[in-house]
């Protein structure tokens, strides 16, 4: 009895303690974002206009917002902090409350006037690595050691990675390194800059100018058929998927601002139809809340595992697969005599010299996308419907540029170049951007919202049924479904594992198919993304921040 009465009363404190948990979090949660400023207040001051390089919220999580002189003092304006607002009658100090970190945006409107806009970054404390060099190093450190151990023949790695998949490592190390106050992307903001505009469109380049479009069209209309069956499953999977939790959980596909949900799928999209580069450029061109990214790389890892482990469970089962299909998987066999004699003819081992004309070719394509996105945002800003959209976003005409030199050099004798390992190169710079943006995740917030975890499946979901619906009526080998789906889910870094899983030369068919997801990623990805917002339940947001 005693122990019975000891173990009810622990419960009944942990359920105290619990709540007041909840309840301090609360409380801050729900403090007055804006408030007119008194002579009371002491607190630290930050002037409009003139943001700092960051705040530390261990400091205060309280600010003093005054305004410059030369704002007209005598007119009435609309402040907003994100979502919320005051009006000012006159330009006298507001105190603003920030509880969490990340970037809060502050916009002073006078009406009919175009808003001015100032931006502050918020971290917890600053970090114990300043440096960026010091930051890189810690960086390509943890992808070293993730690569290293994810190799290793040792048992226990060995069966660890067996249900950890390296690339959340990959995502997980850098995030740790943040949470414990080591390093921050605020911080190290130049890093991530570097990553997205010089390392993501070069990527671009180099993964896309391989690609083959006549050994792709060699594989036959049902190969083409199943890849863009895939992409069409996550185009429309994505809308759907937001349309049917919204029946009983609209605030799970909700939120407005950098907060919106669709935003955060919008990334998904771009992994789920390309990969890792085209998920980056989604993350930029809709800056979603990047305190929240790290829930939306949960979903995409755990559905997309879910599947790959469904897909090579199929694989051992194929001939019985096939026959419930009907299809003639005899165009497999004549398909690996010809991928055979791919494989032997691109094997060459590169020197020096051929690494430096890729990343020339590389480099050099992406400065011209840069010029051409210069002068893109320049000539559609000159139509005032067309401001504030993708059209106007620098970043967006880069990552389309660079996807579209690559797309052009593949008809040139630039697609050699993949013989000398362009796309190896340019998985080195996704692995980096993967680092950057680990540092940017807060673990605190993984599972702030689980049942995103439904909404990606509710998506896969979509995308198998479709994938089989299409396989069925035309007939397709279950090779075909499998590699077609993973070159749009998976990319190159399992699309070529699952191929394999049918037979170690039909890789490369992985990879063709991929490279392809690639190019059609960033379009693809897009076309989701505004589907995704028209059927958001908080939709009308600007397509760029």
């Amino acid at each position: 009895m005693l122990q019975k009465n000891t173990a009810k009363g622990a419960y009944i404190f942990r359920l105290l303690f619990s709540l007041l948990v909840v309840l301090i979090f609360s409380l801050d949660t729900y403090a007055d974002p804006i408030r007119l400023a008194s002579e009371q207040d002491d607190l630290p001051v930050l002037v409009f206009g003139h943001a700092p390089e960051y705040i530390q919220l261990s400091e205060s999580k309280d600010y003093i917002v005054d305004f410059p002189a030369n704002y007209a003092p005598n007119k009435t304006y609309h402040f907003l902090v994100n979502e919320d607002s005051v009006v000012l009658n006159g330009l006298q100090p507001v105190v603003i409350h920030i509880g969490s970190t990340g970037q809060t945006k502050l916009k002073l409107r006078e009406p009919g006037q175009k808003p001015k806009t100032m931006s502050v970054d918020a971290i917890n404390k600053a970090p114990w690595a300043k440096n960026d060099a010091v930051v890189l190093g810690l960086l390509l450190a943890c992808l070293a050691l993730v690569f290293f151990t994810s190799n290793s023949k040792n048992k226990t790695l060995s069966t660890f990675y067996k249900f950890v998949p390296a690339l959340l490592m990959c995502y997980l190390l850098p995030s740790i390194l943040a949470s414990l106050g080591i390093v921050n992307s605020v911080e190290s903001k130049g890093i991530y800059y570097i990553a997205t505009r010089y390392l993501l469109p070069t990527s671009l380049i180099l993964m896309t100018l391989s690609i083959d479009f006549k050994g792709i069209l060699n594989l036959g209309f049902k190969s083409i058929a199943m890849f863009l069956t895939g992409t069409i499953g996550i185009i429309l999977g994505g809308p759907i998927a937001i349309l049917l939790v919204s029946l009983f959980s609209p605030e799970t596909v909700g939120g407005a601002g950098p907060e919106a949900v669709w935003r955060g799928l919008a990334t998904l999209a771009g992994s789920w139809i390309g990969g890792g580069a085209n998920q980056t450029a989604m993350l930029e061109i809709y800056g979603y809340a990047q305190s929240k990214y790290g829930g939306m790389v949960l979903v995409d890892i755990v559905v997309a595992n879910i599947w790959m482990a469904g897909l090579l469970y199929g694989a051992g089962r194929a001939d019985k697969i096939d026959k419930w299909l009907k299809a003639d998987s005899s165009a497999i066999k004549t398909l690996q005599e010809k991928m055979e004699n791919f494989t032997k003819s691109i094997s060459k081992n590169p020197a020096l010299s051929d690494l430096m004309i890729v990343l020339g070719v590389g480099f050099l394509a992406t400065g011209v996308a840069h010029i051409g996105s210069k002068e893109l945002v320049s000539y559609f800003g000159g139509f005032e419907a067309l401001k504030d959209t993708t059209l106007t976003s620098s970043f967006f005409w880069i990552v389309v540029i660079a996807t579209s030199i690559g797309l052009l050099m593949s008809f040139t004798r630039a697609r050699k170049l993949e013989a000398y390992g362009a796309s190896k190169l340019g998985s080195v710079f996704i692995y980096v951007l993967v680092a950057t943006i680990g540092m940017k995740m807060d673990l605190r917030q993984i599972l702030e919202n689980p049942l995103l975890i439904l909404v990606g499946l509710i998506w896969m979901a979509f995308h198998v049924g479709l994938l089989f619906a299409v396989a069925k009526l035309i007939r397709a080998p279950f090779f075909f479904l499998a590699v077609g789906s993973k070159a749009n889910v998976g990319g190159a870094a399992s699309a070529p594992v699952v191929a394999a899983a049918f037979h170690p030369s039909l890789a490369p068919v992985g990879v063709l198919l991929a490279v392809l997801g690639y190019a059609l990623g960033t379009y693809g990805a897009w076309l989701c993304a505004v589907l995704m917002e028209m059927v958001s339940p908080t939709s009308g947001a600007a397509l760029v921040p």
